[in-house]
């Protein structure tokens, strides 16, 4: 009796975490299909005639598709090369004998350690050297130098966990060490992959202050974007609700892609070190 009387009161308290973390998202939606007097209004109104208006008008501003999809593409190009540099980098790391290479894993994973904000300034000036301001590829790299710990880090303990006995036997076989890295360990580690594209999307699509300063009318990002509908005739609350629905659209579905192997790749990395 006591022990399903936990496991019940366990069940309650995971649903109320849920509840907690999934009704912003679900009030943010409901503030979308709201028009400005039912998103005013007191008490806040559950029940209420929904409208497309919100999201026709976002859907309409040209601007805003051209920023939509051009942070899609910002986001997809960082998470590539990431996964590109990174996975080689990390299997590098942990099958090739070389000098100090934990010290190496760790330089990299400090450069995650700086607060962003310390940093703009030198990538500013160098960008504007370069003149690659208000351009996609300074996001770009900028973002991929971000994921790119993240994913040498992630990938580096989950081609721990997979033994290099796998390996050896597919190149007793007669496969290089190159083919037996693409046709076994790849394979193998595709949950660790999905896990670290995921997060590194998210990061890339999310990151507010670097697309803020660094870009301009031609390559900003959505995020940015919704500040476009704080004017001075008041805050467009239904636009921006609407805005960030289609924001957190992409995550969603990429997300529920991948899901199958997104928990798979965040807990078996941490089975050896």
């Amino acid at each position: 009796m006591i022990r399903k009387l936990k496991n019940v009161s366990l069940a309650l308290l995971l649903w109320g975490m849920i509840a907690v973390f999934v009704f912003p998202l679900f009030w943010l939606f409901l503030t979308s299909l709201k028009t400005r007097v039912d998103a005013f209004s007191i008490p806040p109104k559950f029940i209420f005639t929904p409208t497309l208006g919100n999201y026709a008008n976002v859907l309409t501003d040209g601007t805003f598709i051209h920023i939509y999809f051009n942070s899609v593409k910002v986001a997809l190009l960082s998470t590539l090369f990431s996964l590109l540099l990174g996975i080689p980098a990390a299997y590098a790391l942990v099958r090739f004998p070389m000098r100090k290479k934990d010290d190496f894993a760790f330089w990299v994973l400090s450069t995650r350690m700086a607060p962003p904000i310390m940093v703009i300034l030198p990538f500013y000036l160098m960008f504007k050297e370069f003149n690659l301001l208000d351009t996609a590829f300074s996001l770009v790299v900028i973002y991929m130098t971000f994921g790119l710990s993240f994913v040498l880090w992630m990938m580096r303990s989950y081609f721990n966990s997979i033994p290099v006995d796998l390996e050896d036997s597919a190149r007793i076989d007669g496969a290089t060490r190159l083919g037996a890295f693409v046709k076994v360990t790849l394979p193998l580690s595709a949950p660790g992959i999905a896990a670290a594209s995921i997060f590194t999307f998210i990061m890339s699509w999310n990151e507010f202050l670097y697309a803020l300063i660094l870009t301009g009318n031609k390559t900003k990002t959505a995020p940015v974007a919704v500040t476009s509908y704080i004017t001075f005739e008041g805050i467009r609350w239904g636009e921006i609700a609407a805005a960030g629905t289609m924001i957190v659209l992409p995550v969603l579905v990429f997300g529920i892609v991948i899901q199958k192997y997104l928990i798979q790749g965040m807990t078996m990395g941490g089975v050896k070190s």
